[in-house]
């Protein structure tokens, strides 16, 4: 059975110019890909058909050869009349990747893909950074010890030993893969010989046995900022593994866990604490102490001050991670009852409430008696 003419396949008149060529042939092996056509034998063999013309008129040598001896002057490259051969994709090496690539994601099947054995980035590492919760109000600067892959200085990262050097792999000519047919498609793999390095050691370097990196225990200082909460991370860049074949490290991502404080809560940059009073001190007012991350602060409590009110210290929290000032601390006061009084203590407290007005039950509102959300919630909704 005679082959149709190449153009007449494409569709394009002889005097296509190469874009135009290569549009046509697109869309032909769009329409009649297999993976969109699956078990029409029509469509693979049109699919056949429009590869092997695309595949002789796209090289100049042999499309002038065609024009003007016609198929039997190409027979051998297109691939006679079985059918196209497959290995012309190797001809024209990113050629048909580029035009298949984006829409099938051929990069790899056509061996059109990057090529392997180039720089690569090493990898990220994690560490995982315990710290009180006063160094995390204050910030604190210490020195951690992590163990990672480092380039071997003895073969500075090639993996060969001194005075030598890797050469390029017979197998692949360094690209790290080789084509193998699979029906009438050529398919790139990783290269066995090489494992997609691209290239071979024949005399491995002795302190990493090739690999060009060794691992080692490397101490580092981390500055952890003021104000820095639990899950935080902190990146240090290049203090990660290291690359390959020249390719920069990878970053070291330091977990911050501050552990809980015995006698603040944190919420944000604001911080909560429960303050005991004397009744007396309520009922008269006076001057209480409370504890701030600065140390001791001298608060001024008004005459008829309620057990649960909250007082306000601007300024006396955490501060910003970012440095941008300081939250709130909030002490809430709560009456401090004595377990035990000395007699003169019973007789005044005795004389004290007689005089004070017998205690009124006031109903809550329905609800209110089952409301059992804790002191620090009412807080921060009250100043939220």
């Amino acid at each position: 059975m005679s082959k149709r003419d190449y153009y007449d396949v494409l569709g394009v008149p002889r005097a296509v110019a190469e874009a135009e060529l290569k549009s046509a042939y697109r869309k032909l092996a769009m329409k009649h890909h297999p993976d969109r056509n699956p078990g029409d034998k029509a469509a693979e063999e049109q699919f056949k058909e429009a590869a092997e013309a695309y595949a002789v008129l796209a090289d100049a040598d042999k499309r002038r050869l065609y024009d003007r001896y016609g198929h039997q002057a190409v027979g051998s490259a297109a691939g006679g009349s079985p059918g196209f051969d497959p290995s012309v994709f190797a001809d024209f090496g990113g050629d048909f990747a580029d035009i298949l690539g984006g829409m099938f994601g051929f990069g790899d099947i056509f061996g059109g893909g990057r090529r392997r054995g180039g720089p690569q980035r090493g990898a990220d590492l994690r560490y995982d950074l315990e710290i009180s919760f006063l160094e995390a109000a204050k910030g604190v600067e210490t020195t951690i010890q992590i163990p990672r892959h480092e380039t071997c200085e003895a073969c500075r990262g090639s993996g060969a030993a001194p005075g030598t050097s890797p050469t390029v792999c017979t197998r692949c000519n360094g690209a790290g893969q080789v084509r193998t047919q699979r029906g009438f498609l050529v398919v790139a793999g990783t290269c066995p010989q090489c494992r997609g390095a691209g290239r071979t050691i024949a005399k491995p370097c002795h302190a990493c046995r090739g690999a060009g990196h060794v691992v080692r225990e490397r101490k580092l200082t981390v500055k952890v900022p003021a104000g820095i909460a639990s899950d935080q991370q902190l990146r240090l860049q290049g203090e990660g593994e290291a690359g390959s074949a020249g390719g920069p490290a990878g970053s070291l991502f330091v977990v911050v866990h501050v552990q809980e404080h015995e006698f603040f809560r944190r919420d944000g940059v604001n911080l909560f604490c429960e303050i005991p009073v004397n009744f007396t001190t309520l009922a008269l007012g006076g001057e209480i102490t409370v504890p701030t991350l600065d140390g001791e602060d001298g608060v001024k409590v008004p005459e008829g001050t309620s057990t649960g009110t909250t007082l306000r210290l601007r300024g006396k929290g955490m501060p910003d991670v970012s440095g941008r000032g300081r939250g709130d601390l909030f002490a809430t006061v709560q009456v401090q009852t004595p377990k035990k009084l000395t007699k003169e203590q019973r007789h005044i407290l005795e004389q004290l409430s007689k005089a004070l007005p017998k205690e009124k039950f006031e109903p809550r509102p329905h609800g209110e008696e089952q409301d059992e959300r804790n002191l620090f919630d009412r807080v921060k909704n009250m100043f939220g």
